[in-house]
């Protein structure tokens, strides 16, 4: 497996990102033991939780997992922002909030320090000020060696990194961000935005909750038991959202070069979003064992031209103004 920087630091991350959100809630302790080790064994360095996921239970998993793995073969990331308890301090990006939560997910993870702290999404109640400092206090306690984001948008992103200048103040190196070949919004102004600024993009749900998968069919029901089956309409990868016209066409094309190649529909889905201009590292969220070795093999080669072009072509979102003059006018 590759190694790319993240962002514009030094720290070099695998270019898959082993998601733990599963662990606790689809798999067992055993079974998300395996999920690591699986993972570490094929250069993955690069493992990603948070705090909210099953109240905690993932960060627990995780720090056990990889308890007799040396601390400097790893990158461990986890975030804040969400409910944890039923006081009115136990959620937001308050400086109160930060700092527990990070001394919370600590103790968790029976570490020392967090390599990437992020802050789950925006917060309109407190500062960014305010959640800005308390994280610069964190990195000079050495309780946290970087600070990054996820689910913001690109205004978000701005004000954040224009304050942190402006204060001095510790600046935010990378986002987590919904990606893949059937949500491509954050093309509008997201990814430019953390191009320009130099933020390192690890997407999440890079197969669309299991959409690009190739067990779903026009015309037919999702899968019984299947995420997209179970979810419910407000949820990202809620069916009405997936099987529209678009998808279809995109999965027909991968399917294409599922003949052609012979590689799986998720491999080619993850191969086409590492070959996108600021992706660092897209971030693996596995049930099962044989489902982490399929995504394993999205690396070691690259899609020809032609079927990143026809991808990006049939997967096209809708073309917006201004966005439409802006492109056009780069041209001229």
């Amino acid at each position: 497996m590759d190694y790319r920087r993240l962002g514009r630091t030094g720290l070099m991350v695998s270019e898959l990102c082993l998601g733990c959100m599963t662990f606790g809630r689809e798999l067992d302790e055993e079974g998300s033991r395996g999920i690591v080790a699986r993972y570490l064994e094929a250069g993955g360095n690069f493992i990603d939780t948070a705090d909210v996921y099953e109240t905690g239970v993932s960060e627990e998993i995780t720090g056990r997992a990889l308890k007799d793995v040396p601390r400097d073969d790893y990158v461990l990331a986890t975030k804040v922002r969400f409910p944890m308890g039923d006081g009115p301090n136990d959620v937001g990006l308050s400086r109160k909030h930060v700092i527990s939560g990070c001394e919370a997910s600590l103790r968790r993870l029976g570490m020392d320090h967090i390599d990437l702290y992020q802050v789950h999404a925006w917060d309109a109640a407190t500062p960014i000020e305010e959640t800005l400092e308390a994280l610069s206090d964190l990195v000079r306690a050495g309780k946290v060696r970087y600070v990054g984001v996820s689910n913001f948008s690109a205004w978000q992103i701005m004000k954040s990194v224009a304050t942190s200048e402006a204060k001095g103040l510790a600046r935010f190196v990378c986002l987590q961000p919904q990606y893949s070949l059937v949500e491509r919004n954050i093309e509008y102004e997201v990814l430019p935005a953390c191009r320009e600024e130099g933020l390192g993009v690890i997407p999440w749900g890079p197969l669309g909750g299991g959409f690009l998968s190739g067990k779903y069919r026009r015309g037919e029901e999702p899968p019984e038991g299947s995420r997209i089956a179970e979810a419910s309409d407000d949820l990202e990868e809620a069916w009405k959202k997936r099987a529209v016209e678009r998808n279809w066409r995109t999965l027909d094309v991968i399917g294409e070069i599922h003949e052609e190649t012979g590689k799986s529909y998720a491999q080619i889905a993850l191969n086409w979003l590492l070959r996108q201009p600021g992706v660092t590292a897209p971030i693996l969220g596995a049930r099962r064992p044989d489902q982490l070795e399929d995504n394993l093999g999205a690396t070691g080669w690259e899609l020809p031209e032609e079927w990143v072009s026809r991808l990006s072509e049939a997967s096209r979102p809708p073309d917006l103004y201004p966005y439409n003059i802006i492109r056009n006018v780069q041209r001229v």
